[in-house]
């Protein structure tokens, strides 16, 4: 076969099916022995084709007495020729494509590297340094690189453009209620949840160093932090303006920044320690049960197990009269013994009204609902599918958020009442 022939049929083959062997038996080694399950290297075809090539300039006429002058071997880009082809260790070179030029393949890894084992999860987190969310990250992935975002919304398409790995954003508060917001971006994005974290809040009232209790004259926090230690100012005789800020830590920060000796702040003792301010009074929530539920969010579910307590999260519409719908739904949980844990409703953004036309009483308008429901099953519990199975029957939109294990840290009420005194 001659040089042309044999760089035909390197174009033409599939590269998985070039084997040393086979173009071997090509050539006139085949008295070399050689491996057909070694794949054919990028090196060893750059060579073998330099090689054939010059062989091939004396024409078609050259014979066997020609071979035995010819020329040592070419180093093909400064790699040796392979063992068929090497004459003598004194080839010339000949630069062909830079093998180490070539660009290569864009990966997953490039766009964004994901934690190896042993590295750091990158937790994006809705708030500054010294929030609560902060400490809620922490709490469910230890030594995580906790990743600070000014908004919700921020938080969520950082896990989606996989700038963080995770996220963790609360979703109610046993004082406050539903953080509505979250709902809402839980069915605009497509993260899963893949677990849930419950973390006390403790409340402290926060100032400059050295300013004292009674020459304050407003007070500054998240509002829902405003409402939940309400009772605890009015008793500590703080009858000052009260102001809403974006978030517990980020009030701090702007007393810290601006220097303000006649406002406090309500956030948390780490705020305190981060921003250089005294702690007035600590544990000033009214209740002493102030608990937070976070969950954790990812780009993709985990796989349900039974082996330990699960929740899970789903959202559904429907498109007939809501009370048997909603009836429907909780009997199909009732009759297979599965708990309830919350149930929400939120006004359809899409479908805000609902006409009922009747010819006795005219036309009605009714908001049209969406229903979040968690309860206490895995999806790999064939209770569970089959009340989602039989809810599908009877619902128009059904969307599982997430299957993920309970958060079954104690809770101790005696370090919370303690912390409620100061």
């Amino acid at each position: 076969m001659d040089a042309a022939a044999l760089l035909d049929a390197f174009s033409a083959a599939p590269r998985h099916q070039l084997r040393p062997a086979a173009w071997c038996r090509s050539t006139r080694f085949a008295s070399q022995a050689c491996r057909a399950t070694a794949p054919f290297a990028r090196a060893d075809w750059q060579a073998a084709c330099a090689i054939l090539a010059s062989n091939s300039t004396g024409g078609a006429g050259h014979d066997a007495s020609s071979n035995n002058n010819a020329q040592p071997a070419p180093r093909v880009n400064g790699q040796k020729p392979p063992p068929a082809l090497e004459a003598t260790p004194t080839p010339d070179e000949l630069d062909l494509v830079p093998v180490s030029n070539l660009p290569r393949p864009l990966s997953i890894s490039d766009l964004s590297p994901a934690p190896m084992h042993g590295s750091q999860l990158r937790v994006a987190y809705q708030g500054v340094p010294g929030a609560y969310s902060e400490a809620a990250a922490a709490k469910a992935y230890p030594g995580c690189d906790a990743i600070p975002c000014d908004q919700f919304e921020v938080a969520f398409q950082a896990v989606e453009l996989w700038i963080a790995d995770r996220a963790v954003l609360p979703v109610e508060n046993s004082l406050g209620g539903s953080i509505h917001r979250n709902y809402d971006l839980l069915l605009r994005h497509r993260l899963h949840i893949v677990g849930e974290v419950q973390l006390p809040v403790h409340h402290c009232l926060l100032a400059l160093p050295g300013v004292r209790r009674e020459l304050l004259t407003r007070v500054i926090s998240h509002p829902q932090a405003l409402a939940q230690c309400e009772l605890t100012l009015n008793a500590m005789g703080l009858n000052v303006a009260r102001e809403a800020f974006d978030d517990t830590a980020g009030a701090a920060e702007h007393i810290a920044a601006g220097g303000l000796r006649d406002t406090a702040a309500i956030a948390s003792a780490r705020a305190a320690e981060l921003y250089g301010l005294q702690v007035l009074a600590a544990g000033i929530q009214d209740d002493a049960g102030n608990v937070t539920r976070f969950v954790m969010l990812a780009r993709e579910p985990i796989i349900p197990r039974t082996d330990r307590p699960f929740k899970t999260s789903i959202v559904f519409a429907h498109d007939t009269d809501g009370t048997s719908v909603l009836f429907k739904v909780l009997s199909a949980f009732a009759f297979r013994d599965i708990s309830l844990t919350k149930i929400e409703s939120r006004p359809h953004r899409h479908r805000p009204i609902r006409l009922v036309d009747d010819a006795n009483v005219g036309t009605a308008k009714h908001f049209e609902y969406m229903f979040y429901i968690d309860f206490q099953a895995s999806m790999a519990d064939v209770r569970a599918q089959n009340a989602l199975a039989e809810i599908q029957e009877f619902t128009s939109f059904l969307r599982v958020l997430g299957s993920y294990p309970m958060d079954m840290t104690p809770w101790d009420a005696a370090l919370s009442s303690r912390a409620s005194q100061y």
